[in-house]
């Protein structure tokens, strides 16, 4: 697995590479993948060889990846392919590093508010990816609170989006 770093003052961001080799050879890559996660000043973006040998193993990552991490995930083909996706995204990076979807900023909020993330967390349906999601849309609880079920739906999905509106409008 290899990692490239790359950042313009505060917006760091990690590119983790995930070999074909990796994914065949069991979950070891995993824990380099929850180490950048849990890092306070990276951004991390998994890039995974996804090949006929590796595909079986390919929703395993990326459901830990992208729903148990928050991670953005990428496949690619190649070493090739995935060099050239990295210049890519170093490029746009140094361009405009606020424009690319890619390379979110870090919440800066809730580095600053963990109880913020904890009280959202005991909200029934909600975990800790879609508390992140649902406090970077709605940054305080007043707000989530005063969410429609549409809106809340364009970021947890409609199942979540009631039991959270329901949360906050029925009384107790």
């Amino acid at each position: 697995m290899a990692r490239v770093t790359a950042g313009a003052g505060d917006a760091r961001c990690c590119v983790l590479y995930v070999t074909e080799a990796d994914l065949v050879a069991g979950n070891g890559y995993r824990k380099r993948l929850v180490r950048v996660r849990n890092s306070n000043n990276l951004q991390g973006i998994v890039v995974v060889e996804k090949t006929r040998m590796s595909e079986q193993y390919f929703p395993a990552l990326q459901k830990f990846t992208v729903l148990d991490l928050g991670m953005v995930l990428l496949p690619v083909a190649s070493q090739m392919e995935a060099s050239c996706l990295i210049i890519q995204l170093v490029q746009e990076q140094t361009k405009e590093p606020s424009k690319n979807p890619l390379l979110r900023k870090k919440r800066a909020l809730l580095l600053s508010e963990p109880s913020l993330l904890r009280t959202v967390q005991q909200i029934p349906g909600v975990g800790k990816v879609k508390a992140l999601l649902l406090l970077q849309k709605f940054p305080s609880i007043q707000q989530l609170s005063n969410a429609s079920i549409g809106e809340l739906e364009q970021v947890v999905g409609q199942a979540v989006a009631k039991q959270i509106h329901a949360f906050f409008t029925q009384p107790r």
